[in-house]
């Protein structure tokens, strides 16, 4: 059973075609939100709360006695085969349309560290559309199924301001070498400028797997052996956007209890009712954010 690659140009029609099909049959369910904006530290934040209306709490996360969803996946889902270790499906419970999910074919623990094929796999996909590759590090970090697997969300992610709501700080970044940081981000974080489709995208996921071992050392996550494979020392955010990689470690999944995950530091966060809402007000989202990542080393 040998895959091969698919056929660049296929990927968003098939996205396309596999919404309209599995929004008919139930099989997606998204999550309705009103969205709203606060300026913060010279990002426009984007805010989605859960609308009132959708609040009669759709079963969410694992599902039944936590089994696995995506060994099966369920075939309403499935949007693409990537490559000889990937699959695209849908996002079940997606709050952004066209949300993607980057599965192992074959169970890797999502602690796991990302490797070549991983990054190829990304890449092959965004390199299709305008759209922010994300990373979920564990539980921790916001993931909420332990099967391997990284997300792509369309860009821009709101109307209005930049298509990317961290993208003008970006300018900012102090850089060593091919690694540094971004001061105009309260977080601890990690960062490395690259255009992520300047090579082919094989020598492209090398160079992306190097720059995010770089990353987590400069952010004291080690690489530990579990069985005989690397794993996480520590839970991060990873962010794979055109201009390069950000990593951020993280503390706790939740602040005040809402839960936090990759797209919160891209500056989208999410919240399921007014209280949350209040509470992001209050604290405003960096400080916020701050809360969620760890402690600058």
């Amino acid at each position: 059973m040998h895959h091969s690659d698919f056929q660049p140009g296929t990927l968003w029609p098939a996205i396309v075609q596999r919404t309209a099909h599995a929004l008919q049959s139930g099989a997606l369910c998204p999550i309705e939100t009103v969205q709203s904006s606060i300026e913060d530290g010279g990002v426009r934040f984007l805010v989605r709360q859960v609308s009132s209306l959708a609040r009669k709490d759709k079963a969410r996360g694992t599902g039944s006695g936590g089994a696995n969803p995506f060994l099966p996946y369920d075939p309403d889902l499935f949007v693409s085969d990537i490559s000889d270790t990937h699959v695209a499906l849908l996002n079940k419970f997606n709050v952004i349309e066209h949300h993607l999910l980057i599965v192992t074919r074959r169970f890797e623990l999502q602690e796991s560290l990302l490797t070549v094929a991983d990054f190829a796999a990304l890449l092959a996909c965004m390199a299709e559309f305008g759209s922010l590759g994300f990373y979920n590090g564990g539980a921790a970090a916001g993931a909420s199924q332990p099967h391997k697997h990284l997300q792509v969300v369309p860009l821009p992610l709101a109307e209005a301001g930049p298509a990317l709501p961290i993208g003008p700080l970006l300018e900012s970044a102090r850089i060593t070498g091919t690694i540094g940081t971004v001061p105009g981000l309260a977080f601890a974080n990690a960062f490395a400028p690259l255009d992520i489709f300047a090579a082919p995208a094989r020598e492209m996921a090398c160079t992306l797997c190097e720059r995010f071992r770089a990353l987590l050392d400069a952010v004291g996550v080690r690489a530990i052996d579990v069985d005989g494979g690397l794993h996480q020392s520590a839970p991060y955010n990873l962010l794979i956007m055109p201009a390069g990689l950000l990593l951020v470690p993280r503390s706790s999944e939740f602040v005040e209890g809402i839960s936090v995950n990759a797209l919160g530091f891209a500056g989208s966060l999410f919240v399921r009712d007014v209280a949350q809402m209040r509470v992001i007000e209050r604290l405003g989202p960096m400080r916020f954010l701050q809360r969620a990542a760890a402690a600058a080393g």
